[in-house]
């Protein structure tokens, strides 16, 4: 092979890495043209929901988180199990994700209006962003145009998703792993101003941390009597609210509560470890209420919604999220 064919063969293979990892291929406005009410049907089914159960606005970001983190934007985590392949769905991270009904009725109606047009990935991204908007959070541009991928499981998630024991060195590695920066690590993290946690995530860090019935001493002593009187040990059904008085309420508060050593997980303290994430969760803490942290949100999340999409020809668009074609 000649040197120039070398030469493209290697340009050629960046060049489609790049479209894998970019989002390239995706737009504003894909179903314009094909199916014009889409955007507009997921925003009012999403709205709908959330107007009725307003804690689904934390259970649809986590779940797009979810799926982006695992083989990229592709919708793979709304695919069931089988008799023969255990998809994303049951691996243990995502078995307490809420929020598929959601989904399913938006695709139904999106179905009867313009059936075999609109992706489950791009339903999946565009609620994510229309629910948190629905309780007054941040907004972000959705580009569009995904397919839905045909690969999920269970592996795949255990493999890819951050746990919450996680530290920062980890953390980091698996952020940058899919073209995100210590600065979106700690801008996404704030998504725990919302929502709650099952006590079962992060009571090894109350009761037998090291193994010797301690506590996780990167956690507010003050603060662990609290969440003792919350969570039993080995409780798999009592909940915890991630921010404290404010859970319902997408706001900065959260880095208040990580500066006080008093995040839920350890994936949060992990903050505190390095000079860039730390430095964030303190200037937000500092500036309460300050409308940088929106900002931030919003463009960390236009960067997550375009990991390793699929687009073009590649995929397909599911009849039905919860089974492949």
């Amino acid at each position: 092979m000649s040197t120039v064919l070398k030469f493209l063969s290697i340009l050629v293979l960046v060049l489609v890495v790049s479209d894998a990892t970019n989002g390239q291929g995706l737009k504003l406005g894909f179903y314009k043209k094909t199916c014009p009410d889409a955007e507009s049907i997921v925003r009012k089914t999403t709205a709908l929901f959330v107007s009725q159960n307003p804690t689904l606005s934390a259970a649809l970001l986590r779940m797009h988180f979810h799926d982006c983190f695992v083989k990229g934007c592709d919708g793979s985590v709304l695919i069931n199990s089988t008799s023969s392949n255990q998809a994303e769905k049951s691996a243990p991270p995502n078995l307490s994700l809420r929020g598929f009904g959601v989904i399913d009725a938006i695709k139904d109606a999106l179905e009867q209006k313009c059936p075999g047009v609109v992706s489950c990935a791009d339903i999946l991204s565009l609620a994510a962003r229309d629910a948190v908007a629905a309780i007054k959070g941040p907004y972000w541009k959705v580009t569009t145009g995904r397919r839905d991928g045909r690969i999920s499981t269970t592996l795949n998630a255990l493999t890819n998703l951050p746990p919450g024991s996680a530290d920062i060195s980890s953390l980091k590695a698996t952020f940058a792993s899919k073209g995100l920066s210590s600065v979106d690590l700690a801008v996404l993290s704030g998504a725990h101003t919302i929502g709650v946690s099952f006590c079962s995530s992060f009571t090894n860090r109350l009761y037998n941390f090291t193994g010797k019935g301690d506590s996780d001493p990167t956690l507010d002593s003050e603060y662990v009597p609290r969440l003792k009187g919350k969570c039993k040990p080995n409780d798999a059904v009592q909940t915890a609210e991630m921010d404290p008085g404010s859970f319902k309420t997408f706001d900065s508060s959260y880095y208040s509560l990580v500066i006080k050593r008093r995040g839920l997980f350890q994936s949060d303290s992990a903050l505190l470890n390095d000079a860039v994430t730390k430095a964030y969760v303190k200037r937000q803490a500092t500036k309460r209420g300050s409308p940088t942290f929106f900002k931030d949100f919003a463009k960390s999340m236009e960067k997550m919604n375009a990991i390793e999409v699929l687009t073009g020809k590649a995929g397909e668009i599911r009849k039905h999220c919860a089974f492949i074609n």
